[in-house]
């Protein structure tokens, strides 16, 4: 939705491009109308020169859209008003007091058309050439005015008009006539002076230039060709060639076009930007940014010259620093600098010279670069936050798997000898108590021995639970067995591995293999069950299957959120599929590479 601010210009443009386009044409069918039959020039031709108007206000439309300054669009409609003065001088001519001044201001429109051309691509008068063209130009358009004003009168050269000039003050023609022709020589002389700088530095200028300037200089050339042509036949008071006077009008309608077309083609530029943003958008490295920079921009002579911090210059992405005397003697490059919102140097841009003009386009191409190395950096950070984070983790598994086994030797070495031993004297105690005739104590003794042996017993279960012993013996193809042994569901076990693995991968794979074998023995509802294991020398893959109800989810709180944990922690993946009906799945994949360490 637009804003109301925005609604209220485009009212205001378009209404003052209908006044001057209705006024434009409305004179023009009148001049036509009330110049005499035999003087009137041919219908192709006079449609040929009301339609140049409308080409310039049409462009103007174009050019509030898009270009950057509003002098384009208004010199644009500043030409329509005064390419008027041509078609009513059969109109005004008799009016005394209103002809002189039209025919003072009736070449103001070839001014306005230096001076857009003088302030293409950007807006503005750049150099100090353009500002003596345009300074010359408006000397010349007031003397030309004050001599038409003070000593024209009607006739051949000045007008066709019937009423006297009321402001002529000395009647000298060839005064007069001397200035006429030397305000045109001149108009003709700063023409070309125009088109063959604009051509020459075209000509000169690198991709960049050519792209952005392709259209202007051939269409200043053919108008000031025929521009010359027909102020040589102004001079001699020839008449001019109706194929010259042609040419020119295409010419001169040609401006404005090229004028759009150049801007537009910046604009098609900038939004190359965007590409390079995507290209760049994960931190791409230094050589690839100045490829791609060079070819978005279409300037093979970029030059990317990054901030090394630690020697504090700017180097190449090979890291070579920028060479001592890099000048530029022709001046055809700049540099940009671009730096990081709180200032510091993240590199230097060196382009061609041109480029400058479209100031919107550097500042989407340091936004880009910003961008690119915020991402970078943030990328780099984020990797070793992770690499933290895994390294964390795989320590917190290899220590809890550290303190499993130290609990299970103090069980087996500790409480449970002596368990053992309480169990051994107990059972001397009772024979002893039955070869002294005392059967009642024996056989208490006896009831406490299995008492005893049951409590023993529990605790050989804590322990293997804790740490399988057998596990350390034997590794998964003598564990894996006797854990599927204690599932009421009965359950084939096949291993194939190459050597052993990893002993923090075999203690994952056994209590993954638990868990799987718990939830299935609990509330899978299965008559059978599978368990496959198989290492090629890089990953240890685990299936453990079974063809229970299914419906299993990692996110319903079961014991194997914590396994996903445990597998992620050492660098492996775990995929769960549960249909309801056919079963469930859980398949297992643990790196074995650098003794499972994360990738």
């Amino acid at each position: 939705m637009m804003a109301p601010g925005r609604n209220g210009r485009i009212v205001r443009r378009t209404i003052t491009l209908t006044i001057a386009v209705g006024l434009s044409l409305a004179m023009a069918v009148a001049g036509y109308w009330a110049t005499p039959a035999e003087a009137r020039p041919e219908t192709s031709y006079a449609t040929l020169h009301a339609l140049v108007p409308l080409v310039f206000a049409a462009c103007a439309g174009v050019a509030w859209a898009i270009s950057e300054s509003r002098w384009p669009a208004r010199l644009m409609v500043a030409f329509v008003v005064l390419w008027i003065p041509q078609s009513i001088y059969a109109v005004i001519g008799g009016v005394g007091w209103l002809w002189p001044i039209v025919r003072g201001v009736d070449l103001g429109w070839a001014v306005v058309t230096g001076i857009i051309v003088l302030i293409y691509p950007r807006g503005v008068l750049r150099e100090r050439f353009d500002r003596w063209v345009v300074g010359i130009a408006a000397v010349g358009s007031a003397v030309n005015l004050l001599a038409v004003l003070l000593l024209a009168e009607p006739g051949d050269g000045v007008c066709a008009c019937s009423a006297p000039n009321p402001y002529r003050v000395a009647a000298l023609p060839e005064l007069f006539a001397a200035i006429d022709v030397g305000y045109r020589i001149i108009g003709v002389v700063l023409a070309l002076a125009i088109a063959v700088r604009l051509l020459f530095r075209w000509m000169r200028g690198s991709v960049p230039a050519r792209t952005v300037a392709f259209l202007m200089p051939l269409a200043l050339l053919a108008w000031a060709t025929t521009l010359t042509a027909q102020a040589v036949s102004y001079a001699a008071e020839a008449r001019g060639d109706q194929m010259l006077a042609t040419i020119s009008l295409i010419a001169i309608a040609s401006i404005p076009v090229s004028f759009v077309a150049g801007v537009s083609h910046a604009r098609n530029m900038r939004a190359r930007v965007a590409d390079l943003m995507r290209i760049t958008r994960e931190g791409a490295d230094r050589g690839l940014w100045a490829e791609s920079l060079a070819r978005t921009l279409r300037d093979a002579s970029v030059r990317v010259y990054w901030w090394d911090e630690e020697r504090g210059v700017y180097a190449d992405a090979s890291g070579a620093p920028i060479p001592e005397g890099d000048a530029d003697p022709r001046g055809s490059q700049s540099v940009l600098p671009v730096a990081s919102p709180l200032g510091v140097p993240i590199a230097l841009i060196r382009h061609d010279r041109v480029l400058t003009d479209n100031m919107r386009l550097l500042d989407g191409v340091s936004s880009a670069l910003r961008l690119s190395v915020d991402n970078g950096r943030l990328r780099s950070e984020i990797e070793r936050t992770l690499a933290h984070v895994r390294e964390s983790r795989q320590r917190i598994v290899e220590a809890g798997d550290e303190a499993r086994r130290r609990i299970e030797r103090d069980l087996h070495d500790g409480a449970q000898q002596q368990l053992v031993s309480l169990a051994m004297r107990l059972r001397r105690t009772a024979d002893q108590a039955r070869d002294r005739g005392m059967p009642a104590i024996a056989d208490e003794v006896d009831a406490e021995i299995l008492l005893l042996n049951a409590a023993l017993k529990e605790l050989r279960e804590l322990a293997q639970g804790i740490h399988p012993s057998l596990l350390a013996q034997g590794g998964l193809p003598l564990a894996l067995p006797e854990l599927a042994g204690r599932c009421s569901v009965p359950t084939e076990v096949r291993v194939d591995l190459v050597g052993r693995v990893p002993e923090l991968v075999e203690a994952t794979a056994y209590f993954v293999v638990a868990e799987a074998l718990a939830n299935i023995d609990k509330h899978a509802g299965a008559s059978r069950a599978w368990i496959d294991a198989a290492s090629d020398g890089a990953e240890l893959r685990l299936s453990i299957r079974d063809n229970g109800a299914g419906g299993a989810r990692l996110d319903r709180g079961t014991g194997l959120v914590g396994v996903v944990d445990r597998v992620e922690a050492v660098g492996g993946a775990l995929e769960l599929v549960s249909e309801p009906g056919h079963g469930t799945t859980v398949a297992v994949r643990l790196p074995l590479v650098d003794g499972a360490s994360a990738p």
